[in-house]
């Protein structure tokens, strides 16, 4: 984690401070299902809970430079403490019992808080996607001229992915929320299922199905599986903004900024920064993938080479996500979008894009499907080299004459027609994944090229 990319409530959320609040938590927690069980003596709990905001979390790292163990160091300091009741904490429990329940409620709070971005990102995408749902666009495969679209109907695909996404994160959050009171190897030896049952209800998580003496790294490999998608999804919008604001193509780009520079060498240059950091970020969350499958294969009841990773790969990638989520939102809400510039780009190769609906309709006429596309391929290509018209390439060819009139071309050129199920799309799209209440919903349109006025710190690169 490093400041640039680490929003202020991610660097509370994985500090050093909330860790060991979090670890007492747990003990607590367990300590009250013992005293329930009458194996702790009643009142325990209560004693100790005051002490919780006077930990140190550097008087715990002096002690386990002595101890090298982590929760014996947090043990012994909590005990210096409180004194006597202490003694009862971690009565049948292994370590393994407070650094996984911890990690599941740490992992609990930051999708919680991605999936609060995500509603503002998934709001953002739906209002630009109304706004835009009748702006004709071009379409592009292999990044060439395709058929027509709407520009709303590709922030709907964006918005629809994105909702499967958001979908993600709550099977992730579902599938993490779970922890272990269950002692040395996870069979209770020296406590119960109920307390365990007890104790992590307190908490809001379940017990997992069968420990060992950790919570199977499987959940851990699925949430990373997780974010990465995400990540990949919103790297996926990034990549568009990026070919959309190329000099060649302008169809739209980020909002540039008053005071922003774009090169320190050329005073021109308006470069897509945020979509490309975006794009280098999502290699980096992608990165935490491999490393949290590698970990589900752990020796016998468990090892520890798991934990050095995730001590690194699951604050950076939810943290490094958050900021993207952030980000995405930004852009998608500012995104400067030039319908002339669609428009005259989509005119751009004369009506090729027809070409399918006149292969359909000779088809229809009755002729075979190989031989219209000769008919029609020919034509393209002699428009395409600049030696007419398309459509009055078509017209003029006797053998397509010979088999639909000009009515029919020209009906396949309508692009109404074209565009005809828009609405439908975008509106499958919004009403599959409704953005949460209370989301961001607010299109942004600044004049064409002119800078917006805002003084807002982007954090560019």
């Amino acid at each position: 984690m490093i400041p640039r990319y680490t929003p202020n409530d991610f660097a509370e959320l994985w500090s050093s401070k909330h860790r060991v609040q979090v670890w007492f938590d747990v003990e607590i927690a367990a300590c009250e299902a013992m005293e329930a069980a009458d194996l702790v003596p009643s009142g325990t709990a209560n004693k100790l809970r005051p002490f919780r905001d006077k930990l140190d979390p550097e008087r715990i790292s002096e002690i386990e430079k002595e101890t090298r163990h982590d929760v014996i160091a947090f043990l012994t300091h909590v005990e210096q403490l409180a004194g006597e009741p202490a003694r009862w904490l971690h009565r049948g429990m292994t370590s393994s019992d407070v650094l996984d329940s911890s990690l599941a409620i740490l992992l609990v709070e930051a999708t919680d808080k991605l999936l609060d971005r995500m509603a503002q990102l998934l709001g953002a995408l739906a209002a630009r996607a109304r706004e835009h749902r009748h702006t004709p666009a071009m379409g592009r495969s292999h990044g060439i001229h395709a058929e027509p679209t709407t520009f709303g109907i590709i922030l709907a695909g964006h918005y629809a992915e994105m909702g499967r996404c958001r979908a993600r994160l709550e099977t992730a959050r579902e599938e993490i929320a779970v922890g272990k009171i269950a002692g040395a190897v996870g069979t209770y030896a020296h406590l119960t299922p109920e307390i365990e049952a007890d104790a992590l209800d307190r908490l809001g998580l379940e017990p997992e199905t069968v420990a060992t003496q950790i919570v199977a790294r499987d959940r851990h490999a699925s949430f990373s599986a997780a974010l990465g998608v995400v990540a990949s999804g919103i790297e996926r919008f990034a990549t568009n903004v990026r070919h959309w604001q190329r000099t060649e193509v302008g169809e739209a780009e980020e909002r540039f900024k008053q005071g922003q520079k774009g090169s320190s060498a050329m005073p021109h240059k308006r470069n897509p920064v945020l979509t490309e950091n975006l794009c280098g970020l999502a290699r980096v969350v992608r990165s935490a993938v491999t490393p949290a499958f590698e970990n589900v294969a752990l020796w016998h009841e468990r090892d520890i080479s798991h934990s050095s990773v995730e001590r690194m790969t699951l604050p950076d990638s939810t943290s490094t996500l958050a900021f993207m989520i952030d980000r995405a939102a930004r852009v998608a809400e500012e995104l400067c979008v030039y319908p002339e510039k669609l428009k005259a780009n989509l005119d751009r190769s004369g009506g090729l894009w027809a070409s399918e609906g006149v292969l359909l309709a000779l088809v229809e006429s009755g002729l075979g499907r190989q031989d219209a596309y000769v008919l029609v391929q020919r034509n393209a290509m002699r428009a395409f080299s600049g030696e007419g018209d398309f459509r009055e390439l078509l017209k003029s060819d006797a053998d397509v004459a010979a088999k639909i009139s000009s009515e029919i071309i020209d009906h396949q050129f309508d692009l109404s027609r074209a565009l005809r199920h828009a609405d439908e799309i975008i509106d499958r799209a919004l009403n599959a994944h409704p953005p949460a209440s209370g989301s961001s919903s607010r299109p942004s349109q600044p004049p064409a090229n002119q800078p917006n006025q805002s003084l807002a710190d982007e954090n560019a690169t």
